[in-house]
């Protein structure tokens, strides 16, 4: 048997018995003495079962299951008192009162401590997920793109291109006080500080709540996130991304970085993005032009910039007083600006508002032939200037490119009447001026206005240059020593026959017999009064003697492209069929004018991006020809200014060279010429705006026809006095080949007088530019009339015409037939309106000699002299490409 005593049952316990109930054997403890009866040792401890029971208290002690019941060792049982301090606790639980009330409503201290424990832990486990989860983004495309600003060469600003008008700039172009004042407005403490700025945060967010306005709190580095990465929407997660990358953000660049990107992110109104795009919008100058209270300005706009425009928004004004003087307070508060440079600082009123530069007028022409340079050169990508962001510094000067408009403007624009004269709708002008000796761009006229017409005629490569292309053929000549057929070394003197239609000999391709302009007949003629007077048939000639493909190579050495339209090898191309531009025509004359060294011409001086420079090709120049033969034809092209077809360009006062050029039907005009130290070729041109097509001028400007001797030669003169105003004449230093020096020409020393021609000294000059003013007399149907020649020895006749081939259509009208010289790769060339002179009687045309196939080499013959008087309506009276020549004045000599 165990000596363990019987567990006590479960019963229920009768609350007037003091005791244990009867029969309870250990009710008492393990020693099995009489109930209530202390132990030994316990007796006095307070809180027993035996004074609780005497105190009247029943059922404290003894109870199963419960601290002190029966079972519990050392509790029931003489090892320990019935009760105990564990007792004691649970009564006292007991008699504590519960919260009523609004006590109820209270957290109780654990519940606080729990809730911010738990709180912390969210917040630290949401910041910790957010840090790792938000990545800095890419640039948003609004923060990257910029416009590309294009500049004379001396800084002022031509246009721009892009919709968003910013410029960055490197923060070491930013001048301090201009740093200061914007930090002063917008973060002080953006050195030092972190970020972010919580308190600001939530200063700002309790301010927009409460009514007082809306409130950003965001430090510099939370505003730049906010420009460059993300976006301006005000939302709860763009907030919590802009915290997330700007933390980020600072961990990964320099404050610099961050400020310099803030700097050129920034909006400040007038469309202006960046604080290079502010100081020209508000001040028309770069950044680091500006000065302390121009700065302080601009730091105010940040805050409000359409507010604090005083310009746009006079009312405003006291406000953005007040904003500035609370930047220059600030800097001075944070010893960034002495007080007495703070005193002296006036308030600076900003320009008024300007519409962002367009493309309009010549601005537009400018930015597409820079643009063009830019890519055909190799130097940026179609796609690089689309990005933007470049500056860039051209070679043009303004003064010259306001004087180029203006001489436009004065001698065509000005004289048009495009609702009483149809042809005057169809005028159009364009023009290049290159300086000789650097191959700069100086002066381009596009067109009447970009934003009207897209084309830019200083560029494009669609008119016969006419006669302008002859002094190439003579420049060859005198490069290659070239001879006539018998022998005869080619020079200014040499004596060609000018009879109208006369075929070239020597060529062994198709006939070829270009006609004359009005189809005169010079008969006996030097090279040199051929020039002035473009004779078809004698530069035909030369051509051949000189070798086409000779004379090919020498233009493109002085500057056409090589891939300029209709630049062929053949006879014709001494007329000038090919259609180069402008800009082609200005470097190969500028070659001339630098004694035959070829600089390639420049259009750009400078290109940078965020401060760093974007290497320029360097071509050297080359001597294309030698000085003796560009200088030789220089001399000789004085006299067509002298006295030849370009007498309209003396009104540039100062010694000058020069060829007339006129285009198939009158449907292109030009005037190529050069000083010393600038050569210009501008051209007029004849185009139906609507259609597109080239269109004949006949009539334009109330004139009989259109020529280079005109319009051409008028805009030149006036356009190189005003562009070398207050520069030194310069004379030309001419190296003239030996044995070509000039001398007088017999057959126009022998020929009478005649009157004078409208385009040559002592002409008749303007009247007879109207179409009213023109008689019958000054327009000749068959030619000049015929007069007695002057005694002299006979000549030597011309042979007759021969079949012209389908490859030299250019010079007779495509069939070769005599009475149909026109053709579709030549174009007329002749001179203004001529009066008629004497000329020799006509002779019939006789067989030529042997050998000779009618070229003459005989300088003593005295040739008729005839006009070049011009009938619009004759198709006898065009020739391809051909000059515009004049009659009735002598050739002058070369000085």
């Amino acid at each position: 048997m165990s000596d363990e005593p019987p567990q006590q049952a479960w019963g229920p316990r009768d609350p007037t018995v003091a005791g244990p109930p009867p029969g309870n054997p250990g009710g008492s403890g393990r020693q099995g003495g009489p109930p209530n009866t202390p132990h030994a040792g316990n007796s006095t401890e307070p809180g027993t079962a035996g004074t609780r029971a005497a105190s009247g208290h029943p059922g404290e002690s003894g109870r199963p299951g419960e601290p002190d019941g029966p079972g519990e060792p050392g509790r029931g049982g003489g090892d320990a008192p019935s009760g105990g301090p564990a007792a004691a606790a649970g009564a006292s639980r007991r008699k504590r009162r519960r919260r009523s009330g609004w006590r109820r409503l209270l957290p109780t201290w654990r519940m606080t401590l729990g809730a911010f424990l738990f709180l912390s832990l969210l917040l630290a486990g949401g910041f910790f997920a957010g840090y790792h989860l938000v990545d800095i983004p890419p640039a948003n495309a609004a923060a990257t793109a910029q416009s590309n600003v294009y500049l004379y060469s001396d800084g002022t600003q031509i246009a721009r291109d892009g919709r968003v008008n910013r410029e960055n700039v490197e923060l070491a172009q930013i001048p301090a006080h201009v740093r200061h004042a914007v930090l002063a407005a917008e973060d002080r403490d953006f050195y030092e500080a972190a970020a972010v700025d919580p308190e600001a945060m939530v200063r700002a967010a309790w301010n927009t709540l409460s009514g007082k306005g809306t409130q950003g709190g965001s430090t510099i580095t939370q505003q730049y996130v906010k420009n460059y990465y993300l976006g301006q929407e005000r939302t709860i997660t763009r907030k919590v991304k802009e915290f997330f990358i700007a933390i980020k953000l600072d961990r990964e660049k320099t404050k610099n970085e961050i400020f310099e990107g803030y700097l050129n992110t920034s909006y400040y109104g007038r469309n202006a993005y960046g604080i290079q795009a502010a100081a020209r919008a508000y001040y028309d100058k770069d950044v680091q032009d500006l000065d302390l209270a121009e700065g302080a300005y601009l730091a105010s706009l940040l805050n409000a910039p359409s507010a604090y425009d005083v310009a746009t928004h006079p009312r405003n004004r006291p406000r953005a007083v007040a904003r500035w003087v609370y930047v220059l307070d600030a800097m001075v508060k944070e010893r960034w600006l002495n007080p007495r440079s703070r005193s002296e600082a006036l308030f600076p009123a900003p320009l008024e508002a300007k519409a962002t530069t367009g493309l309009a007028g010549q601005r537009g022409y400018v930015v597409q032939a820079v643009r063009d340079y830019l890519t055909n050169h190799g130097v940026l990508h179609e796609k690089d200037l689309a990005r933007g962001g470049y500056r860039i510094t051209t070679t043009l000067q303004k003064q010259k490119q306001d004087a180029f408009a203006q001489a436009v403007e004065d001698q065509v624009t000005a004289r048009l009447d495009p609702t009483g004269n149809e042809t005057d709708r169809f005028v159009r002008v364009g023009g290049v001026s290159i300086e000789p000796a650097t191959g700069k761009v100086v002066a381009m006229y596009g067109g009447v206005d970009y934003t009207r017409q897209y084309v830019n005629n200083a560029t494009r490569r669609d008119y016969q240059v006419g006669s302008t292309f002859k002094p190439f053929v003579f420049a060859a000549a005198v490069h290659h020593g070239s001879r006539t057929q018998h022998g005869e070394r080619i020079t200014p003197n040499t004596t060609y026959d000018g009879t109208n239609m006369r075929p070239v000999t020597g060529w062994t391709g198709p006939a070829y017999n270009p006609a004359n302009e009005d189809d005169v007949s010079y008969g006996p003629i030097t090279v040199r009064t051929a020039t002035d007077k473009s004779v078809n048939a004698v530069y035909a000639q030369l051509a051949v003697d000189v070798g086409p493909d000779k004379v090919e190579q020498t233009a493109i050495n002085l500057g056409l492209p090589i891939d300029t339209p209709d630049l062929n090898p053949s006879p014709s191309i001494a007329l000038g069929p090919a259609t180069a531009s402008a800009l082609d025509m200005a470097q190969a004359y500028a070659t001339l004018a630098d004694h035959g060294r070829h600089s390639p011409y420049r259009l750009v001086e400078r290109v940078q991006r965020n401060g760093e420079d974007i290497e320029l090709p360097t071509a050297e120049a080359t001597q294309a020809i030698s000085r003796e033969a560009a200088d030789t034809t220089t001399a000789m092209l004085r006299s067509v200014i002298e006295g030849g077809t370009g007498t309209a360009a003396q009104a540039a006062g100062r010694p000058a060279a020069g060829k007339t050029g006129t285009a198939e039907d009158d449907k292109a005009a030009w005037f190529a010429g050069y000083t010393p130290n600038l050569a210009t070729v501008v051209a007029v041109m004849g185009q139906d705006p609507e259609a597109g097509t080239q269109q004949p001028l006949y009539g334009a400007l109330g004139l009989v026809r259109m020529n280079g001797g005109g319009a051409p030669a008028e805009i030149w003169g006036q356009y190189t006095r005003d562009a070398l105003a207050g520069t030194a004449v310069q004379d030309f230093d001419l190296r003239i080949a030996d044995g070509m020096e000039p001398r007088e020409d017999p057959s126009e020393s022998a020929s009478p007088d005649a009157p004078g021609d409208p385009d040559e000294p002592g002409g008749s000059g303007r009247p007879e530019r109207h179409l009213e003013d023109a008689s019958s007399d000054d327009v000749p149907d068959g030619g000049t009339p015929a007069a007695p020649a002057a005694p002299g020895p006979p000549t030597v006749p011309a042979a007759p015409a021969a079949p012209v081939g389908p490859d030299d259509a250019a010079a007779t009208g495509g069939s070769g037939s005599p009475a149909d010289p026109l053709g579709p790769d030549g174009g007329v060339d002749v001179g203004a309106v001529g009066r008629p002179v004497p000329a020799a009687p006509a002779e019939p045309a006789e067989p030529a000699a042997p050998g000779l196939a009618g070229h003459l080499a005989v300088r003593a013959a005295a040739p008729p002299a005839a006009t070049d008087g011009h009938h619009p309506g004759s198709p006898a009276a065009t020739e391809t490409a051909s000059p515009d020549a004049r009659s009735g004045t002598p050739a002058r000599p070369s000085p």
